[in-house]
C-alpha cells in the first residue's frame, strides 16, 4: 500500500499522550496515528451502512412495532 505524508496542527498535549502510547507500545508516531484513524474510519463506515440500511427500511415502511420498542427500551433500562 503506498503512503503518503499529511500535516495537521495538534494540540501539545495529544502530541504527549500519543508518544507516550508509542513508547509503551515500542511503536512510532505514524504507527499510532495510523491505528487511531484506521479505528475511526471502521465506526465511521459501520455507522453510515446502518444509517442508509435504516434508511431503506424507513422507505420500504418497515417499523418495528410498539411492543418490540417497548421490549427494547425494558432490556437498555436492566
Amino acid at each position: 500500500m503506498s503512503k503518503e505524508t499529511i500535516t495537521f496542527r495538534l494540540d501539545q498535549e495529544k502530541r504527549a499522550a500519543l508518544d507516550e502510547i508509542a513508547e509503551g507500545m515500542d511503536r512510532d508516531r505514524s504507527y499510532i496515528l495510523n491505528e487511531a484513524i484506521d479505528l475511526y474510519l471502521e465506526v465511521h463506515h459501520w455507522q453510515v451502512e446502518h444509517i442508509l440500511a435504516g434508511m431503506q427500511q424507513a422507505d420500504a415502511e418497515e417499523f418495528a412495532t410498539d411492543a418490540e420498542v417497548a421490549a427494547a427500551f425494558a432490556r437498555w433500562r436492566q
